[in-house]
Formats: C-alpha cells, structure tokens, sequence
C-alpha cells in the first residue's frame, strides 16, 4: 500500500496553496528558497573566483594573468550551462523534476565542500561538480515555477518576478560572506561559506516539497524501462570515456587550458543551433508550437547579448574594481567582491517594484518581447557608463569612485529582472509540451553561449584600452536592443496568445 501511495503521489499543490504566498501558489516560496541559497552559493563563489584566480600563488591564488583569469572564468559558466540541456532531458524522461533539482543541489554541495580543500586539483574536481549539479537543478527548478501556474494566469509574470528576487537575494548575501572570507582568511573558507548555503537550501527544498507541482516520482515523459536501461548504460558509459580521453589528452600536453576553453565555445555555438533543429523538427511537436519557436529564436538572441554584459559583472568588473576602484565608502573599507553584492541589492528592491507594475497594469502591460528588449538596451548603457571613469588617464593607476560602478549594477540590475523574468516566464509558455523542461535547459543554452562567447572576448581585457573595450561592448548590446524593439509587430503576432 505504501510503495503504490508514493507512486500515485499527486502531481499538483494542496488548493488551499494557491494564493499562500502573497497571492501566489505556496510552492513559489519553496523554490524561491532553495533558490536563494543556490544562488548565495553560486554566486558568492562567483564572485571571488577570478579574483583567486589571478592572485598570486603566495597569497594563495593561482598566479594567471587578468585576461586568462576572466576567460577561465566564462568557459566554467559556460561548461555550467552547456549541462543543463542533459539536466532538462535527464527531468523530462528519467528522473522527474524533484529528484533532478533534488540530485543537482546535492552534486553542487559537494563541489562546493571540495573546493574548501586548498588544493588545485581539488578545484578543479569541485567545479566539475558543481558545473553537472548546476545543469541538473537551474532548468528544472525554473520549469517546476512554471508548472504553479495556468498558462493564461495573469500572475506568471508577477511570480516569476517573485522568484527571481529571491534568486537575487542569494547573489547579494553570497558575495559579502564569501568575499569577506576570501579577503580576510582564505579563498578556500570563501568556497565553505558557499558550501553551507547550497546545504541548508536542500534542508528547505525537502521539507517543502508537498507544496509543489510536478514532484512525482516518475518523468513525466518517462522513457520505457527497457529504453531507460540502456540511456543509463550509455550516460554512465560516455562520461567514463570522456573523461578518460580528457585525461590522456591533457597528459599528452595537447588539452591545454586555452584549447579548453575554445573547445566549449565552439560547443557552445553549436549545441543551441542543433537543439533548435531537433524541436524543429519532432513528430511530436505540433504546427502551433512550432510557429512560436520561430520568434523563441529572437528572444533567445536577445539573452545572449544581454548576458554576455551580465556575467562581466564578475569577471571583468571584478578585476577593474580590484584594481581601479576605490574599496571604501564613507570610511569604511571592503572587499572588491563585495561590489558584485550591489548588483544583487538592486535586484531584491527592484523586483517587487516591477512585479507590482506588471501586476497593476494586468494585460496592458508591455509585450514580453519588448519587455526583454528594454533590459538589453539597459545592460548595454551599464557598459557605455563605465567609458566615462576610465577614459583621459595618463596611466592605469588611477582610482574611480565607487559610485561609478554601483552606478553601472544599478542599469544592470534593473536589466536583469526585466529581461530574465520575461524570458523564463516566456519560455514556460512558448514551450512545446513534449519538451517542456528542455526548452528551458534551452533558454539556459543562451546563457552558455552568452559565456562562450565572453569566454574569447574577455582576453582583450587588459590588451586593448578600458574605455574601447566598454565602449564597443556597450554599444553593439544596445544597438541589439533596438533592433529587438523594431521587430516588435512580428514578434507580437508570431507569439500570440502569448502576452
């Protein structure tokens, strides 16, 4: 009687859930939990990474130069993304998107535990993890917010918004504990900090799971036993042996970290480009859905340019803080790391400021379309701002303001909530049924390509002057923008019913 109790378990909330959390379903403050201590881990490990990087290896880093540093940095974000399309197939037919976010939290805790070991190879073991934790639970959790809500239910959007201000009141508390730590013990006590909050985000996520959708045992396109058999067979097989030929390349000399990096660029370009094709072209996708994939493809452009700005917030805007900007204000002296903190700040007070905006104006709000397109204009203007304090000096010895750089999170973080909100809740609607978890590991596609490409472009940083490389960044982001807001009648159209 049990063992069928368990695997029968019904897929929806309790109705009584439904407007719990300040007029959302219950579950909302489930994931928006364990998405605040994935984030405080995630993030607070970001945002002091390439700093450990380029210091020296006296002082406990690992001795590469800024360019190589930051670029390291993209192609680990990059690698972090390019798993969560086998995290959203692994939810879709295997695992269920419980148990994907449930595994993922714990293989990203472990990464994080293995990093706190003050060794390089321990770090590198820790970031593999943490990348194949990461793929399984981002897509999956995203996808497990949507299932809370109807597809025409006016409050998506709202939730979403919801969500992403606890995902932001992680990426404001991470970096100050970490790079607290970081600057005054250890990096590697900054990496322990980040392993606590992935661990007591897995305490609440458990102890909240009744109130979510979707948290049934089996996949909800499960494949037949016998095909799941031989995918396990198969996944577990094809790691073995891709780690196995990166081993022996990497011992040959030939796998070098540079050619490492190129590697899951190039990956990075190809696999949205192949995932589109295989939607595309699926018996079980129907002519309707298949018309909103087309003007997807917009929306997913537009993420890309948007978030090869935002993750310059800590690679390249860590390392000019680090060097170029003042640490103190009003007397009070911090840690570099701690200004990726004030992207995070601004998003936890701006979040609900927008999501009651969307709420009020109900359906006259903005089309999600230009709604995505007006944060990449503002992550382009976050970079055209940073020209300004570092133009006309004789050197590069000079130190900006602080406030210039606040003042870019600022443009950046109101960017962010407009884009990625819109974005995911768009996903969630847009996506074809029999890929639901997939097309959102496929919105997370464009945040791997967003690093891959900033994984090659970040080596200029410190080659070509500040103002040039800001400048030029900035402009093409909001020229991007614009073209998005030009082809607002066709996405309106293409998209429809979708708001």
């Amino acid at each position: 009687m049990s063992h069928s109790t368990a695997g029968t378990e019904p897929a929806k909330p309790p109705p009584e859930d439904d407007h719990a959390f300040f007029g959302h379903p219950r579950g909302l403050m489930t994931l928006s939990g364990l998405e605040v201590w994935e984030r405080f881990s995630f993030l607070g490990m970001q945002a002091i990474l390439v700093l450990f990087f380029a210091d020296t290896v006296r002082d406990g880093g690992m001795g590469m130069d800024p360019g190589t540093a930051a670029s390291v940095s993209a192609a680990y974000g990059t690698l972090v993304y390019l798993v969560s399309v086998a995290g959203g197939w692994l939810a879709d037919r295997i695992l269920g998107s419980y148990r994907a976010v449930l595994y993922g939290g714990i293989l990203i805790a472990c990464g994080h535990y293995s990093m706190a070991v003050p060794t390089d190879a321990m770090t590198w073991v820790g970031l593999g993890l943490i990348s194949a934790g990461t793929g399984l639970l981002k897509p999956n959790v995203a996808s497990m917010v949507g299932k809370l809500y109807r597809t025409d239910d006016e409050r998506r959007d709202a939730g979403f918004a919801l969500y992403y201000m606890g995902i932001n009141i992680g990426a404001f508390a991470g970096p100050l504990i970490t790079g607290w730590l970081g600057d005054h013990v250890s990096w590697h006590w900054g990496f322990s900090a980040a392993a606590v909050g992935m661990t007591l985000g897995l305490i609440q996520y458990v102890a909240g799971r009744r109130h979510l959708a979707g948290r049934k045992r089996a996949a909800e396109f499960a494949l037949a036993p016998d095909a799941m058999r031989r995918a396990v067979r198969l996944i577990i097989g094809g790691a073995v042996v891709v780690a196995a030929v990166a081993t022996a390349l990497a011992l040959a000399g030939w796998l070098t970290m540079d050619r490492f990096v190129d590697v899951l660029t190039v990956i990075s370009v190809i696999a949205p480009i192949v995932y589109f094709v295989v939607m595309f072209r699926s018996p079980r996708v129907t002519a309707e859905e298949r018309g909103r994939l087309r003007p997807y493809i917009v929306l997913f452009l537009g993420s890309v340019v948007f978030n090869f700005i935002l993750f310059q917030a800590y690679s390249t805007m860590m390392l000019l803080a680090s060097t170029n900007a003042r640490t103190e204000i009003l007397g009070f002296t911090f840690p570099a790391s701690w200004y990726a903190s004030a992207l995070g700040a601004f998003e936890v007070a701006l979040a609900p400021v927008v999501a009651a905006v969307w709420a009020k104006m109900g359906p006259r709000q903005p089309h999600a379309s230009n709604k995505i397109a007006f944060g990449v204009i503002l992550g382009g203007l976050s970079f055209l701002l940073m020209v300004l304090p570092t133009s006309g000096h004789a050197d590069d010895t000079y130190r900006m303001a602080a406030w210039w750089i606040v003042g870019s999170y600022l443009l950046l973080g109101l960017g962010d909530i407009l884009l990625e909100t819109s974005g995911m809740s768009a996903t969630t609607k847009l996506a074809p049924k029999a890929f639901a978890s997939q097309t959102m590991a496929l919105w997370f596609l464009s945040l791997a390509l967003a690093n891959g490409i900033q994984a090659q472009i970040v080596k200029l940083y410190g080659e070509v002057s500040n103002p040039a490389y800001f400048g030029v960044n900035g402009a093409i982001a909001v020229a991007a923008g614009v073209a998005m807001i030009a082809a607002a009648p066709w996405l309106k159209r293409t998209m429809h019913p979708v708001h």
